[in-house]
C-alpha cells in the first residue's frame, strides 16, 4: 500500500517534529483518518546533497504533529522540461486541465487571458479606468483566489502522483504580454487546423512551451501572431479535442514521444 504523501513547503531535516498547516492536518486527520503512530511521507520540492526525494515520517499527535524520518531519494521528474501556456476557461475544465498537467510532469502552468476567454480576470498590472476601480480591485481579489485554488489542484496531483517537485502556477497574464517573452528552444501552439503532428517533429533540443487555446480555441490572429513569434503551430489528430483534454492528450503524446513515456 502507498503511504499517504504530504506537501510541506518548508525545510525539512530528518529526526525533527514539524507542524502540518490546518488544511493539510483536516485532511490527514480527518480525510484519510490517520492516527498517532501511522506512517506518512513528506515531501518539500528541495534537493538534498543535490538529490531529490522525500521523507518517510510519521504522525505523532492529533493536531498535526509529524516526525520527519529518514530521506529517500527519488526523482520522479520528466527529463522534458515544459511549461504549458494554457488559455482559461470554466470552472471545472480549468481544474481538469491543470490536475492532469501536473500530474503528467509540466514545470510550469501560466494561465492566459487570450480573445475567446469566457472568464473574466484581471491580469496583475493591468490598471482599470478610475471609474472601475473599486469592482476590479475586487475582481483581481477573485483572481489571486483562482490562482491559489490552481496551485493546490497541481500540489495534490503531486501528492497523489509521486512528484517530487510542485509546478508552479503563476499569475495570469495577457497573450499579448506574455507572447514577446517567451524564451525557449521548442515552441508549440495547438490548432486542429495545422498539418504537422507531434510525430513528425525532430526530438526537442531544450524546453518546450506548449500554447492552448480556451472552449473557442485561438482566434485566427493570435495563431498567426504565435507563428511569427516562432512557434509551430501542431495538431493532435484528426478530430477536435476540448480545451480540458487537449493539454493532457498533447502532454501524454510528448512523453511518449520523447520523455519518461518512451
Amino acid at each position: 500500500m502507498t503511504l499517504p504523501r504530504i506537501y510541506f513547503p518548508f525545510p525539512l531535516r530528518s529526526g525533527e517534529i514539524v507542524t502540518l498547516d490546518k488544511q493539510a492536518a483536516q485532511h490527514v486527520l480527518r480525510v484519510l483518518r490517520l492516527a498517532p503512530g501511522d506512517a506518512l511521507t513528506l515531501f518539500n520540492g528541495q534537493a538534498l546533497d543535490d538529490r531529490y526525494g522525500e521523507y518517510q515520517s510519521k504522525l505523532q499527535d492529533a493536531k498535526g504533529a509529524v516526525l520527519v524520518g529518514d530521506f529517500i531519494a527519488r526523482d520522479t521528474e520528466s527529463p522534458l522540461h515544459i511549461t504549458l501556456a494554457q488559455a482559461i476557461s470554466r470552472g471545472e475544465r480549468m481544474d481538469y486541465a491543470v490536475q492532469k498537467a501536473a500530474e503528467l510532469g509540466v514545470t510550469q502552468i501560466v494561465p492566459l487571458i487570450t480573445e475567446f476567454c469566457v472568464v473574466k480576470m484581471v491580469a496583475p498590472g493591468i490598471l482599470p479606468p478610475a471609474t472601475l476601480a473599486r469592482p476590479c480591485a475586487s475582481q483581481g481579489e477573485r483572481t489571486g483566489k483562482r490562482v491559489a485554488h490552481w496551485q493546490g489542484i497541481a500540489t495534490s496531483a503531486c501528492e497523489q502522483s509521486g512528484r517530487v517537485r510542485v509546478p508552479g502556477v503563476s499569475a495570469p497574464q495577457t497573450f499579448a504580454d506574455w507572447l514577446p517573452a517567451v524564451n525557449a528552444g521548442v515552441k508549440l501552439v495547438l490548432d486542429p487546423l495545422a498539418q504537422t503532428t507531434l510525430r513528425q517533429l525532430p526530438a526537442p533540443q531544450g524546453d518546450i512551451v506548449l500554447l492552448a487555446g480556451p472552449e473557442g480555441g485561438l482566434s485566427d490572429a493570435e495563431v498567426a501572431q504565435a507563428k511569427r513569434a516562432g512557434f509551430t503551430p501542431v495538431r493532435l489528430g484528426p478530430r477536435i479535442l476540448r480545451t480540458e483534454t487537449v493539454p493532457a492528450a498533447a502532454l501524454a503524446a510528448l512523453q511518449v514521444l520523447w520523455g519518461d513515456w518512451a
